[in-house]
């Protein structure tokens, strides 16, 4: 069983997956559509660090399975996305040339 957790501002939602093709096919779904509707702005500025829309994550995916699998997507404020691995020490996984992160998560989890 493979849980999917999604994370928009203060709302937090959950799914339950019977196989991982299937949680991975959510989290593709679920972050485009959360792509589509990104519009952050800069911050900051003068006395404070100016944060790009691309710095900013606007969502996080995350997929959480048995052997302590933990994996997930990140949806930046400019509509991107970032594949990563891990709970506490994220790691980025590197994109391929012409590959996407969900293209990414599913070859570094299979």
């Amino acid at each position: 069983m493979f849980t999917v957790t999604v994370r928009s501002g203060p709302r937090v939602d959950r799914e339950r997956c019977e196989t991982r093709v299937e949680a991975l096919a959510s989290i593709e779904r679920r972050a485009h559509a959360l792509a589509s509707n990104a519009a952050a702005r800069p911050v900051g500025g003068r006395l404070m660090q100016r944060i790009t829309p691309a710095q900013q994550v606007i969502a996080r995916l995350e997929l959480s399975g048995p052997g302590r699998l933990r994996a997930g997507v990140d949806v930046r404020g400019d509509g991107s996305s970032e594949a990563f691995t891990g709970k506490l020490r994220r790691r980025l996984i590197e994109q391929r040339r012409g590959e996407s992160a969900f293209d990414a998560l599913r070859r570094e989890l299979s």
